[in-house]
């Protein structure tokens, strides 16, 4: 099932070779509420989904926001890093949380792309075992985790957070996909492509913690709440790796996809 946020109302999306479709869900006004009291659903009429860049974040104000550093073996290798001992996590800011079609400001001539696997919590709670922490995931996401790699690496020790969260730095979506419909969401490709030139070609089964071992690594550490975000890292192919570096500049379109998640399209402006 696909779930998503379609003029500030949540639906149930229904994709076709030819066109998507939509239901409005009657008895639940957003995902998270959802996520946290599972229940049956109550639909409308189907509609044709005419214009995707009238849909909004499925998750727009997450509790907490996690994501990963250095998830995946070539993106260690190109920017010159050891493999993580323990998953490496810092976390974003509900303020740069946006919807699939964002116009984002770049941030000075060092703006970068990220396209990652997010994990959405379904129930929460603390020291979920490993073999219980599958139960636990609510559904999956695109995220592109933008960064402006000149505040990130301002300082010798570099700083995420906020170099990763300025307005419509984290745009997700376009639809929350339930684990049901997925039989294996570690398998699928994830790419990245900017002015239609690919940047990043990607699969999940290269992740070096999936999201079942994150949720069961932070629940033993912090409390998870339903709705909660964990941007799970990105692969090999940013800008700030390449020779020469290579960075979003005002005009540029980038686009993020994942097999059968769907896909984000990102214009930039100065």
């Amino acid at each position: 099932m696909k779930l998503a946020m379609y003029q500030n109302k949540p639906i149930v999306v229904t994709e076709n070779p030819s066109q998507i479709t939509y239901q409005p869900i009657t008895n639940i006004y957003n995902i998270r509420d959802f996520l946290s009291a599972p229940r049956p659903l109550t639909l409308g009429d189907p509609q044709i989904l005419t214009d995707l860049h009238d849909l909004s974040a499925p998750i727009e104000n997450p509790k907490q926001i996690f994501a990963v550093g250095f998830n995946y073996a070539d993106h260690m290798a190109e920017l010159h890093t050891q493999a993580p001992k323990e998953p490496n996590i810092f976390t974003k800011y509900q303020s740069s949380i946006t919807g699939p079609y964002p116009t984002v400001q770049v941030q000075g001539q060092q703006t970068d792309w990220e396209t990652e696997l997010v994990v959405v919590v379904g129930q929460g709670g603390r020291n979920i075992q490993p073999e219980d922490a599958a139960k636990h995931i609510g559904g999956y996401m695109v995220g592109e985790d933008l960064s402006d790699r000149r505040l990130q690496f301002a300082n010798t020790d570099p700083q995420f957070g906020l170099a990763k969260s300025y307005a419509n730095f984290s745009p997700v979506g376009p639809w929350l996909t339930t684990p049901d419909s997925l039989p294996d969401v570690n398998t699928l490709q994830l790419t990245t492509s900017l002015n239609g030139v690919a940047k990043q070609n990607g699969n999940l089964m290269d992740l070096i913690f999936d999201g079942a071992a994150l949720i069961s690594y932070l629940s033993g550490i912090v409390a998870l709440y339903p709705g909660d975000l964990i941007f799970t890292g990105t692969p090999g192919g940013v800008g700030v790796g390449r020779k020469p570096q290579e960075f979003i500049k005002p005009g540029d379109t980038l686009v993020g996809e994942i097999q059968q998640l769907g896909r984000l399209e990102m214009n930039f402006t100065d």
